[in-house]
């Protein structure tokens, strides 16, 4: 039986949900940039926080699109396990998606919540970050258990204009 694009949705949250961090690839001014961050999922969109300041932030300030790649660390062929995403990212600006985002980052890393209540260093550090979200239009599931090279695609429609939406779980069977 063919797996449908609900089951390859599926394991692709499963493996999301496994796994804290994301390698986000950016270009700006400055070339290619990648950048290791701790994300939280929400559908199959991505959320995370970072100083708006830093280069992968002003880079999609720029430039919306941007790839990124979730995989363990692994030693054999057979192993190899992961994510490629691509779509568009943005800082997060309307305070209800905001406070989605900052709720979800605190439930998938409890020191996210605690920061409010840290030293004032960490409290004003924490104070300026902002909140991003990579809306993929095409997430590839790679896993070598299933075949040398086996890849599952699932391709997204663009969100509506201005729109943060949620990616649902549940597709039309491919």
């Amino acid at each position: 039986m063919a797996e449908t694009r609900t089951d390859t949705a599926s394991r692709i949250a499963a493996f999301l949900d496994a796994h804290h961090v994301l390698s986000l690839a950016t270009c700006g001014p400055e070339g290619p940039h990648a950048a290791s961050l701790f994300y939280a999922r929400d559908g199959l969109a991505l959320v995370w926080m970072s100083d708006p300041a830093s280069r992968h932030s002003a880079d999609l300030e720029r430039d919306g699109r941007a790839a990124a790649t979730i995989a363990p660390d692994c030693f054999e062929m057979g192993d190899i396990r992961g994510i490629q995403m691509t779509g568009g990212a943005h800082a997060i600006l309307a305070a209800s998606d905001r406070l989605r985002a900052q709720q979800l980052m605190q439930a998938r890393f409890p020191y996210v919540g605690r920061l409010s209540r840290a030293p004032a260093l960490l409290r004003e550090a924490y104070a300026r970050m902002a909140f991003y979200r990579l809306e993929p239009r095409r997430v590839v599931l790679i896993d070598n258990s299933r075949g040398f090279g086996h890849k599952d695609v699932i391709e997204l429609p663009p969100p509506a204009q201005g729109s943060s939406r949620d990616l649902p779980l549940s597709f039309d069977a491919a």
